[in-house]
């Protein structure tokens, strides 16, 4: 059983909120949804003058003691000596050696899918390690047409209805010169310390079972133009995958930016969007009738995340930072929000320049280059536990709720201004108990409280649409709860 804080306002901030409290409290609907459930079996209605609901708190979800005990056994040792092994293979460039044994990408790349089908073997068969291969044709950064191959292990997961999330690291590297890819480019944070934490992610969870499906991927081609995710994200929008969340590890090695700043050993930056970068004209439209610009998936992919990663267990804070990427820049993250999937990037919360993208030198007193002395593995440690709750949480519990929709014509018997009506579509998963609406004012960057409704697929509140935000998130009966979705216009 999974705890569930309860850190939101309480009755009096609902009523200055929406002025529902005063309405009654003939359903009581201050627990979970399956208590909702239970007061509320023969309805679908909720929230009508005369019945009326009393809030609960948004909350953190905290961990329970499997997560803990997955969480405890990450290694900052194993980390640290996975870094070191990708540093020793020299340049792991996308145009270097594909042959060599000992060094070059070739040679990661297998080291690479060996590990991972290391960690396959413990999974019962749930785990499978595939090398995912293409040409990458010629272009800017790619002078001849080059095999560019990741390496992805799937955790299938047992919903009847399959959702995918994914976690990344990029295995390339590079020098100052983009082209350079005969000189030694260590990579160890940029990007060892991703990939690292994505094997590390893949042997932890792979004796577990879940009904979400995680894909542990090691791509390649990033400093190229981000090609191997690109491939990936477009293989799976084609194969119709329900990627419900991404994250790319891309430089999360460093606490320290080794610029006299002092260290900030305790926190990740967590890169979302806000306008959708696949947005088409009509859904741009809606967006500026509703106001729906820090309300994509992926802001609500990172809500999700803080509430469930940052707690005494990972032993982090995660700053949500209101942008796709850092200031014109862009890592893995970027080719999964192209084909409309929620998607973030989770990176260090400061970098030094001197250890990215350089030539290994010394110069003036001092040290160019990505090498392994500027990490900090235990650093890396609890951003990969920030990764793994994250995760755990979201192939546990169930999924993002589908088909939420605002209607614009009320039922009959009720106001279309001052009442809103909402509505989705019931979801398959297992254990499902029912659903909770969530509100906002426009102008909170966090959802503040929540409405239990039971398991229902309609609901109508006596709140007016044009003050605050809504969203949907579902629940099951272990307390665990899905990211939020947002509705569109029904």
């Amino acid at each position: 059983m999974t705890e569930h804080e309860s850190t939101g306002p309480g009755p009096t901030r609902r009523q200055a909120l929406t002025g529902v409290a005063v309405l009654g409290t003939a359903a009581t609907l201050g627990g979970t949804a399956a208590q909702a459930a239970a007061a509320d079996s023969a309805g679908t209605t909720a929230g009508a003058p005369g019945i009326g609901q009393s809030p609960i708190g948004v909350g953190r979800q905290v961990p329970d003691r499997a997560l803990r005990e997955l969480l405890a056994h990450v290694d900052p040792a194993r980390l640290e000596a996975t870094v070191r092994k990708l540093v020793s293979f020299g340049t792991r460039h996308t145009l270097s050696s594909q042959t060599d044994p000992a060094r070059g990408i070739g040679a990661a790349t297998d080291w690479v899918f060996a590990q991972l089908q290391a960690a396959a073997a413990a999974s019962g068969g749930r785990m499978t390690v595939e090398r995912q291969s293409f040409v990458q044709p010629a272009g800017p950064r790619i002078p001849v047409p080059t095999t560019i191959t990741n390496v992805i292990a799937t955790l299938r997961g047992t919903a009847a209805t399959e959702r995918v999330y994914v976690v990344t690291g990029h295995l390339d590297s590079r020098v100052t010169d983009v082209l350079n890819f005969t000189d030694d480019a260590p990579g160890a944070d940029d990007d060892g310390s991703g990939v690292a934490a994505v094997l590390e992610m893949a042997r932890l969870f792979a004796p577990h079972s879940f009904p979400g499906t995680l894909v542990f991927a090691v791509v390649a081609g990033e400093e190229q133009g981000l090609f191997g995710s690109a491939f990936l994200a477009a293989q799976m929008k084609s194969a119709g995958t329900d990627v419900q969340g991404m994250f790319s590890n891309d430089i999360v090695g460093a606490s320290s930016a080794w610029d006299g700043t002092a260290p900030d050993p305790h926190t990740v930056r967590l890169f979302v969007e806000g306008v959708p970068t696949s947005e088409t004209p009509a859904q741009t439209a809606v967006r500026q009738s509703v106001g729906g610009e820090n309300d994509g998936p992926s802001r609500q992919l990172a809500r999700f995340a803080q509430d469930v990663a940052v707690n005494d267990a990972t032993d982090m804070d995660i700053r949500v930072v209101w942008r796709r990427d850092r200031y014109l820049r862009g890592s893995d993250h970027v080719s999964f929000l192209q084909q409309g999937y929620p998607a973030a990037r989770f990176t260090e919360p400061r970098e030094n320049f001197d250890h990215e993208h350089q030539d290994v030198r010394v110069e003036n007193g001092v040290q160019f280059g990505d090498l392994p002395q500027f990490c900090d593995f235990r650093y890396i440690a609890r951003v990969t536990r920030v990764n793994a709750a994250t995760l755990w949480s979201l192939a546990a519990g169930p999924g993002t709720p589908k088909g939420f929709v605002i209607l614009t014509t009320p039922p009959p018997g009720f106001s279309g201004i001052n009442t809103t009506t909402l509505k989705w579509t019931r979801g398959d998963d297992a254990g499902l108990a029912g659903y909770e609406v969530v509100l906002r004012e426009t102008t909170s960057p966090v959802w503040t409280e929540a409405l239990a409704v039971g398991d229902v697929t309609t609901v109508t509140l006596p709140i007016a649409k044009d003050n605050v935000q809504f969203g949907l998130r579902a629940v099951d009966v272990a307390g665990l709860r899905s990211p939020v979705a947002f509705p569109t216009v029904g």
